[in-house]
């Protein structure tokens, strides 16, 4: 099996098994702690200073680990029955608990624990997850992971199910199709040859760019007003293309961002940023059309966001983020971006910039066309005498 076709079809599983397979081994800021300082505390002691409170930051560990506004320290490593954020949290005063309840619920017991146990443990942060780079190394190998987080549970695999029972999981796991769909009697081949006919078959493409499609907002329709029908389907088949190529997926990132701006792009890397174009585009008469056309770019800058950094940039289009490092000078640095085509608001039968692709014929007449000229030029460049 190509490795890199493997590391792709496994990655939901290792997420899913690694961030199972982390619960047993203590708190983790960013699974653990992150998710309540986010919903409870950042609001009006994080990242935005026009909202910040009391001068208190909790998203920084050296702003947290200080005095702000009093004497007292927010969280004291180590010791969380000295630290000012537990005393807060846990006071029965009105006007001094922690969230207060105009705002926000009671912390529930369950997350108090989940904060002591970590200031307990040293208060340790972690970057955004978005912003870290996955771990190279054996560790971070499927094999690896399983047998972490079964050795933690004093779990042990299940009976190695029956030939048979493996290749109709794998069939539908990698195409989508039951097992025997349109190939050869897979009866007499074994295990490991089903699955390299699985990855060689163009429905595995297909299966892969399902998700991909997804998060593209990818449509054959234009979703507004009369829903009229869109002829975006060379970009699908581009996906399909690389994941059936095995495209790496820096060259998949780069060609669906800025493609037309490679040097001597070819047709093929120009059809690929219609990822940019896939937004939902109205032919409404009596729009505002600047209104439109700016929300188009507000849909590739979220869109770009959530697809390559799985977070929600939206939030930053009218304030700094309350919650994820983002400002609103970071939202429209990238809206300037993408602000720079020739794009109406309102569209009428086909939606500027459009690309005129050829059809088969036109294309194999092109072919022999420039083969034709080819050889005449070689049979003139023959005949010119030398100089």
């Amino acid at each position: 099996m190509n490795p890199m076709k493997r590391r792709f079809l496994l990655l939901p599983a290792v997420c899913a098994l690694a961030a199972d397979g982390a619960s047993a081994a203590g708190i983790d800021y960013n699974r653990d702690v992150r998710p309540i300082l986010s919903n409870q505390c950042f609001k009006c002691h994080g990242f935005d200073p026009g909202t910040r409170k009391a001068k208190l930051r909790l998203d920084l560990r050296e702003e947290a680990l200080k005095p702000a506004g009093s004497d007292e320290v927010p969280i004291v490593p180590g010791k969380p029955e000295a630290s000012e954020l537990m005393r807060r949290i846990e006071s029965r005063d009105q006007e001094e608990v922690m969230p207060p309840g105009k705002d926000h619920e009671p912390l529930k017991p369950g997350e108090i624990a989940i904060l002591k146990q970590w200031i307990a443990e040293g208060a340790e942060y972690q970057a955004h997850w978005a912003f870290v780079p996955p771990k190279p190394g054996s560790e971070n190998s499927i094999d690896a992971i399983v047998q972490k987080a079964l050795a933690k549970r004093h779990l042990k695999p299940s009976p190695k199910a029956d030939e048979a029972t493996l290749i109709r999981r794998v069939s539908l796991a990698l195409t989508g199709l039951p097992n025997g769909f349109g190939r050869p009697d897979e009866s007499q081949r074994t295990y490991e040859q089903v699955v390299d006919d699985l990855l060689a078959s163009p429905h595995f493409g297909e299966r892969l760019a399902l998700d991909w499609l997804d998060v593209a907002r990818y449509a054959d329709t234009h979703g507004y007003y009369t829903d009229a029908e869109r002829q975006a389907w060379p970009w699908r088949d581009w996906v399909i293309r690389a994941f059936n190529a095995n495209m790496p997926f820096d060259r998949f990132t780069m060609e669906q961002l800025a493609g037309d701006l490679v040097p001597n792009a070819t047709l093929d890397q120009r059809i690929a940023t219609a990822f940019n174009r896939n937004h939902m585009v109205t032919n409404e008469t009596g729009v505002i059309e600047e209104e439109y056309r700016l929300s188009y770019v507000s849909d590739r800058v979220e869109t770009t966001a959530a697809a390559w950094l799985g977070i929600t940039l939206g939030c930053a289009k009218c304030h700094d983020h309350k919650y994820d490092p983002l400002t609103q000078r970071d939202y429209f640095s990238l809206f300037a971006a993408f602000n720079n085509i020739d794009e109406k608001g309102i569209i009428k039968d086909l939606a500027n910039p459009v690309i005129q692709l050829p059809t088969k014929a036109q294309e194999q007449q092109l072919a022999g066309l420039t083969k034709e000229l080819k050889q005449r030029q070689e049979e003139l460049a023959a005949k010119r005498p030398s100089l």
